[in-house]
């Protein structure tokens, strides 16, 4: 089995002791490298190659937003799971819409974060429904309008079976569910989700989720008994 590279990024030396502890004693797991501030990502990453960063959002020099944007915007990029103190914030909002795979409480149970790192690696989000609906109800704001209309001419660019699974998945839906709601295989539902990423240029499943709720699309489904 080959272990998940997980690199930890926190300016608290005790929460990245306490998190190397927690995760060193999982076998499919190796700590690859610590850094205290969002500076140090980039040539860390550079060096030590980790399949997902554990990211802190407020840190003194870079914070972990911009380190996110940084990291999402190269190629073979690694998986960030932000790490935060807050079930619905403003800044964990932006780095979810910055590419980063999820959220996990720090202080979430030890099992449910190597269960985190885990999913993230396999290439799914660490958002539990409940969790989605309340940051997609903490972005609704001043600039919803703005949103609403960018949101709907990038929505535009899907066939109708695309919008159709892209409203499942921003409803929280995983493959299986949706193909059985869609009446398709999981194996059609996973090139759906493929080509909705491909088309709207979006790096994972929350990011999705964002857009279809920017655009209205959740509220229309409610609104049609959906």
């Amino acid at each position: 089995m080959t272990a998940i590279r997980v690199l930890l990024v926190d300016d608290d030396p005790l929460v990245r002791a306490g998190l190397s502890l927690m995760m060193g004693g999982a076998e499919d797991i190796e700590i690859v490298g610590e850094a205290a501030d969002g500076r140090e990502v980039e040539s860390l990453v550079d060096r030590t190659r980790p399949d997902v960063v554990l990211m802190d959002i407020r840190m003194p020099s870079v914070d972990g937003l911009t380190a996110t944007e940084l990291l999402r915007g190269r190629a073979e990029a690694p998986q960030v799971v932000v790490l935060t103190t807050f079930h619905a914030d403003e800044q964990v909002l932006r780095a979810l819409r910055a590419g980063a795979a999820g959220f996990v409480l720090k202080d979430t149970p030890p099992a449910e974060i190597v269960a985190a790192v885990r999913r993230v690696a396999a290439g799914d989000p660490v958002l539990s429904p409940t969790v989605t609906r309340q940051l997609m109800a903490h972005a609704a704001g001043s600039a919803a309008g703005t949103r609403r209309t960018r949101a709907r001419a990038r929505i535009a660019a899907l066939n109708d079976r695309e919008r159709e699974v892209a409203v499942a998945v921003g409803r929280g839906l995983a493959n299986a569910q949706i193909a059985v709601a869609l009446f398709m295989s999981v194996a059609t539902v996973k090139t759906h989700v493929s080509r909705v990423l491909a088309k709207l240029d979006l790096n994972n499943r929350v990011q999705i989720a964002l857009l279809v709720y920017d655009a209205g699309l959740l509220e229309e489904g409610e609104a049609d008994g959906h």
